[in-house]
C-alpha cells in the first residue's frame, strides 16, 4: 500500500457503493478521499493511495492444500483477518500482510504470540474495529488501553482504529443491503464484512480467497473443513454458518453477507477464487 505523495501521485478513489460514503480528505489532494480510520495514539487519519491489486484472504478451511500462497503474495496488497497466521502456512495463504483487520474481542488472541504479529511484522497495517467502552478513547476502554501500550512497546507500530461514525457507516450498509436492522435483527456483523468494504475503499481489484458462495453449505455436496485453516478437527465450517444464519440473537450472518458480496461483485472487480465461483 503506497504513501501518498503530491501532485499527479494523488489519484482519486470511485465510489465503492450506491450510497453516502464517509471520508477524510486527502491533504495532497482534495479530490482524493480516504476511509474514517483514525491511528493511535495521535488520532489522525489514514492517509494511503490506493492499491491497484489485493488479495483479501480468508480463514477458511477452504485455504488448506490450495498452494496459493505465491500467488497471494503477488498482489501488491494482501489483506488478512484477525489472528491467522502466515507461519506454517506459506505455502497455501502466503507470508506477506499488509493490512491485517481485527475485532476487539479477538486482540487478546494475537497478544498470545505477540512478537509474532507485532515485533516481526512492522510493515503491516493493523485496523481494529469494535464499538462500546472496550475501545473508547476518551475513557480507556481496556482494549484501547492494550493497543496503545502496544504502540510504546513498539515505536513505529501501525495501528488504526474504526471511528465510531465508520462503525455506523457499516451497520448502515448491512440494513440498506438486506433491509433488515443489524440490532433489531440480533445480528453482529463479521471481521469479513469489515474487511470486504475496506477492500472496497482501498483497492482497485480485488480477488477473496477461500470465501464460499452464499448457497455453497446449503449443497449436501460440500466437502466438510475446518471453520479455521489454523484450526483443523475443530469445528466444521458450513455447521458454523448455518448455525449462526439460523439464530435468533447474537450471531454472525455468515451466509447473508457472501450474498451482499456477491452482488457487490456485479458492480466491482471482484474475483472468488478457491472454490471459485460467480456471482448470479
Amino acid at each position: 500500500m503506497r504513501k501518498s505523495g503530491g501532485g499527479a501521485e494523488c489519484r482519486t478513489l470511485a465510489l465503492t457503493l450506491d450510497i453516502t460514503v464517509i471520508w477524510e480528505s486527502h491533504p495532497c489532494c482534495p479530490a482524493c478521499k480516504m476511509v474514517r480510520l483514525v491511528d493511535i495514539p495521535g488520532g489522525g487519519p489514514l492517509v494511503r493511495e490506493p492499491c491497484r491489486s489485493c488479495a483479501v484472504v480468508s480463514s477458511s478451511g477452504q485455504m488448506l492444500g490450495s498452494g496459493l500462497g505465491a500467488e497471494i503474495d503477488g498482489a501488491e496488497c494482501v489483506f488478512r483477518m484477525n489472528q491467522a497466521p502466515t507461519m506454517g502456512f506459506e505455502a497455501d495463504v502466503g507470508q506477506r500482510s499488509t493490512l491485517r483487520v481485527i475485532s476487539h474481542t479477538s486482540v487478546p488472541l494475537l497478544l498470545r504470540n505477540y512478537s509474532h504479529y507485532f515485533q516481526k511484522a512492522r510493515d503491516t497495517l493493523y485496523v481494529v474495529w469494535g464499538q462500546g467502552r472496550h475501545m473508547d478513547r476518551v475513557l480507556g476502554g481496556r482494549t484501547y488501553r492494550t493497543l496503545l501500550q502496544l504502540t510504546r512497546m513498539y515505536p513505529g507500530l501501525q495501528v488504526y482504529t474504526f471511528t465510531e461514525r465508520m462503525m455506523a457507516y457499516c451497520d448502515q450498509i448491512f440494513q440498506d443491503e438486506t433491509g433488515k436492522n443489524r440490532r433489531q435483527s440480533g445480528s453482529f456483523l463479521s471481521t469479513g464484512w469489515f474487511t470486504m468494504i475496506l477492500a472496497l475503499e482501498l483497492c482497485e481489484e480485488i480477488v477473496v480467497y477461500g470465501m464460499v458462495s452464499d448457497s455453497y453449505c446449503r449443497s449436501d455436496r460440500h466437502p466438510s473443513v475446518p471453520y479455521h485453516y489454523f484450526e483443523k478437527g475443530r469445528l466444521d465450517e458450513c455447521q458454523m454458518y448455518l448455525a449462526h444464519e439460523q439464530a435468533p440473537r447474537s450471531a454472525h450472518r455468515f451466509i447473508t453477507e457472501k450474498a451482499v458480496f456477491s452482488r457487490w461483485a456485479k458492480k466491482r472487480p471482484i474475483v472468488f477464487a478457491h472454490p471459485s465461483w460467480r456471482t448470479e
